[in-house]
């Protein structure tokens, strides 16, 4: 397995001057944003890298590193491509990124191997690994769609979890099921065979489970269809549960305003704005190129007007974490701006 961009300072020295998520870092406050995604702009060939942008009040973004990659997808993936990247910030001082292992310029939507893991310790050096969820695990050998992979820290098994949506095979006829496995300590690979963690009754796509006041929250994107098995609505939905593990209880309204339009939306994201009781629900405008959100204060109910955001670059499908001054000023001078 390839190996890259190790850190070059200890986890303890990093710790030690307030670096990521030990007791000192958690002394900082939260002052900026840290955008992750892929881009949906420019060289086609080129779009599906991973990067990097910051803001200052989670609306007005701007590019780290003129738009470009902070690393090269084919130096991390197997299939050269990296999409849908969500990133964590850990309870151990460590950073988490986990993306969707597919280059569909080059093999279209066909060839998508697995997942891509990645770990840092400080935003800038990153060691990775790459599942390849048909070779590693043989009862998957009918995998055909391994998309949009997130992880989240299970408290109870205090270990990292990382979730996606697996579509059996290529016919047609099997349903996009999310499913989960823990990663190794070293966040390379999973410790033992995925599981289902949750199936929608219409099937789902880009979960993004959220813990808020004692219920966990699945956001998804999921679709009604008719007696006949035909989709005629699809958007934002969400199912909740008091354990990680489910039962999951799907809720079937549409959260964002598309859903009864011919506006698609995909690659919903939440996450809680700095000093204040807010979450933003963002979400891929796919078909047009825009970015907009929503705001709510339970994640239950949401503004009715969606918000856009003002950038210099064209984000598709990312996620979004709070970072401290620090941190802002180390991604600054690692990566600069345009």
């Amino acid at each position: 397995m390839k190996k890259a961009f190790t850190t070059s300072l200890s986890l303890a020295l990093l710790l030690l001057i307030g670096v990521g998520m030990g007791s000192c870092a958690r002394q900082e406050p939260f002052t900026g944003y840290l955008f992750a995604y892929f881009e949906g702009g420019g060289d086609h060939l080129m779009q599906e890298q991973l990067r990097f942008a910051v803001s200052r009040d989670a609306r007005h973004w701007e590019a780290l590193n003129g738009n470009r990659p902070i690393m090269l997808a084919d130096t991390v993936s197997n299939s050269g491509g990296i999409r849908d990247p969500h990133i964590l910030r850990g309870v151990d001082g460590y950073y988490y990124i986990v993306a969707t292992d597919m280059l569909v310029a080059k093999n279209g939507w066909r060839d998508n191997p697995g997942i891509v893991l990645m770990r840092s310790s400080d935003l800038i050096h990153w060691t990775h690994g790459a599942i390849h969820l048909a070779h590693d695990w043989p009862t998957f050998a009918d995998a055909y769609w391994v998309w949009a992979p997130q992880v989240i820290y299970d408290h109870e098994a205090k270990e990292y979890m990382v979730y996606f949506t697996l579509q059996r095979t290529g016919d047609g006829r099997s349903t996009l099921i999310t499913y989960y496995a823990y990663a190794n300590d070293d966040f390379t690979a999973f410790k033992s065979e995925p599981k289902p963690l949750f199936a929608a009754k219409y099937g789902s796509i880009d979960n993004d489970i959220i813990y808020y006041d004692g219920t966990y929250h699945l956001f998804y994107k999921g679709n009604t269809k008719d007696e006949h098995g035909h989709e005629f609505k699809n958007g934002i939905q969400q199912a909740t549960s008091k354990s990680l593990h489910g039962p999951w209880v799907e809720d079937f309204r549409y959260l964002d305003v598309y859903a009864d339009t011919h506006t698609g939306v995909e690659g919903s994201s939440v996450f809680k704005l700095n000093d204040s009781d807010q979450y933003v629900l963002m979400y891929d405008v796919y078909g047009s190129g825009r970015y907009e959100y929503q705001t709510s204060t339970d994640l239950v109910n949401f503004t009715d007007e969606p918000q856009s955001f003002t950038k210099d670059f064209y984000p598709r499908h990312g996620s979004v974490i709070s970072i401290t001054e620090r941190e802002m000023q180390r991604l600054m001078e690692a990566f600069g701006a345009n």
